[in-house]
């Protein structure tokens, strides 16, 4: 999946991103607004892993989005 797409169409992932990260509230989620760094950054705030781990998550859940 294109992250120019998710970015794009950002409500409608949003409840995706939250069934995948329950963790982050629906504020959060909202702050993101489809920004792929950002989101990358609350996983790493809420989950407590590092930035790679983050990163490896991001891109299981793009691959599973096509």
């Amino acid at each position: 999946m294109n992250w120019d797409r998710i970015e794009g169409n950002w409500k409608q992932f949003k409840g995706k991103v939250k069934e995948q990260w329950g963790e982050l509230t629906d504020d959060q989620i909202d702050v993101i607004n489809g920004r792929r760094d950002q989101l990358a950054g609350k996983i790493q705030e809420a989950y407590g892993v590092s930035k790679e781990e983050a990163e490896r998550q991001l891109k299981d859940w793009e691959s599973r989005l096509n």
